[in-house]
């Protein structure tokens, strides 16, 4: 089997501990070489981390050689499965603490959000500010609506705006997180509210990309621009 073109980049990236120094004055090729290395392992330096790199470059030169594996397949392919599993246990247990800690400076802010003028809190734990009042109609769990918004979480930070993009969201009401479906009924049509949503209300114990963490409490400022005529389909 051939060597996977990412595996033989991080032998670059690792050959530079064994190398002698490169600077600017050393050849076209070391410092090309030199620059390649770095630039993916810098980018794989995650992936890396944990690795014995020392025994990762003798199992590299030993095979590259045509040397006689100290391990033999069944037992390498053994340990990369006992590596993967524990791998797999830590992240879930750092998963679970940072879910832990969320929860609690969630549940944190919503207690000292709910005493504020103008919070109001629902019987489901989801709380909404009104902004500024609508006077069209509302809409049902089978609407769909069109609408502004900007998500952010508790510490400020934006991660999704419709505004930003300057392009409104369309979408069935029932169709997104919980805490939209039930805040987007209690609006009419040019109401702009801010919803406070609590993770159960949200994305839960699972997060959602790399900015909404597990158990994250979520802030929207909403504007309900329109409830759309039903398709004639």
């Amino acid at each position: 089997m051939k060597t996977p073109i990412t595996l033989l980049c991080f032998c670059l990236f690792t050959t530079a501990s064994f190398a002698k120094p490169v600077t600017n004055t050393s050849s076209l090729n070391e410092q090309v070489g030199y620059s390649f290395g770095y630039l993916m392992g810098r980018s794989n330096a995650e992936s890396v981390k944990d690795l014995d790199l020392d025994a990762f470059m003798l199992g590299l030169k030993t095979a590259a050689q045509g040397g006689k594996p100290a391990l033999s397949d069944e037992e390498m392919a053994r340990v990369l499965t006992q590596h993967k599993k524990l791998s797999d246990a830590k992240q879930l247990i750092e998963l679970k603490q940072k879910a832990d800690a969320n929860a609690k400076i969630g549940t944190e802010f919503l207690k000292a959000n709910a005493q504020k003028d103008g919070v109001q809190t629902t019987k489901s734990g989801l709380q909404y500010q009104i902004l500024k009042q609508g006077t069209g109609k509302s809409p049902k769990a089978n609407s769909v609506v069109k609408v502004n918004y900007e998500g952010r979480l508790i510490d400020g930070t934006v991660f999704d705006s419709s505004i930003a993009r300057n392009q409104p969201a369309e979408f069935q009401v029932s169709q997104v997180i919980q805490g939209w479906t039930e805040g987007l009924q209690l609006m009419k049509e040019g109401a702009q509210y801010r919803f406070f949503i609590p993770a159960q209300l949200g994305y839960g114990q699972i997060g959602s990309g790399d900015v909404i963490e597990p158990n994250s409490t979520l802030i929207f400022d909403v504007e309900l621009l329109e409830v759309l005529p039903k398709s004639s389909k």
